[in-house]
């Protein structure tokens, strides 16, 4: 199927977000954006618009650097008891981390934004998703920290490890490892249909 839209360029450095687009049958290259750009937590933002205006700034900063095609830019956190955990900074702070989630529900928001160059036309939405973390002992949080499975994941904890003691109750597994691909697919089957409605020809009236 010809697609209404230009190269998919992927802003990010997560390797897991390479593995969900490629896994799904995407072709895309990658282009990073600057760390200032992932970065700016807000302590009063709710989580949905966090992700959305990273995802936007991501986007935004790759941008300016390119020449043409269809960015993709993607924001996740985990979300607990009125906290956004974003990827933890060193092991007490994966800790720390843990042991809010434990034995609670939390969410997992994701901010995806589509921004075409040179048009400067953007697509910005959120998904969610809702798990429930078991119980751990400190034991158990201090064997997962010391095996480094924390590092580089939103909340410290890596849903696609199969994990035995994190549950999806509701939303999108891809989501929670950090690309919901059903957003995504959404929102490209809509981009390629205003592309459509934006090229499709005028028909003249005949006198």
């Amino acid at each position: 199927m010809t697609q209404a839209f230009p190269k998919l360029i992927l802003a990010s450095r997560s390797p897991r977000r390479q593995e969900i687009l490629r896994a799904a049958g995407y072709e895309f290259e990658v282009k990073l954006p600057t760390a200032a750009a992932e970065q700016g937590l807000c302590g009063c933002e709710p989580p949905a618009d966090h992700v959305a205006r990273l995802a936007y700034q991501k986007a935004a900063d790759v941008a300016r650097r390119i020449s043409s095609g269809l960015i993709l830019a993607c924001d996740t956190v985990a979300y607990c008891n009125g906290q956004i955990l974003g990827k933890p900074k060193d092991a007490e702070d994966a800790g720390r981390m843990l042991q809010v989630l434990c034995g609670r529900e939390h969410q997992v928001f994701s901010g995806l934004c589509l921004w075409s160059v040179p048009e400067g036309r953007v697509m910005l939405r959120t998904a969610v998703s809702t798990l429930r973390m078991d119980e751990l002992s400190p034991q158990q949080i201090a064997g997962y920290i010391a095996e480094g499975g924390w590092r580089e994941k939103a909340g410290a904890f890596g849903y696609q490890d199969g994990l035995d003691w994190v549950h999806l109750i509701e939303g999108s597994s891809s989501n929670v490892v950090g690309l919901p691909l059903e957003l995504l697919a959404e929102m490209l089957a809509d981009w390629s249909s205003q592309a459509e409605k934006n090229i499709a020809p005028t028909k003249n009236s005949s006198s």
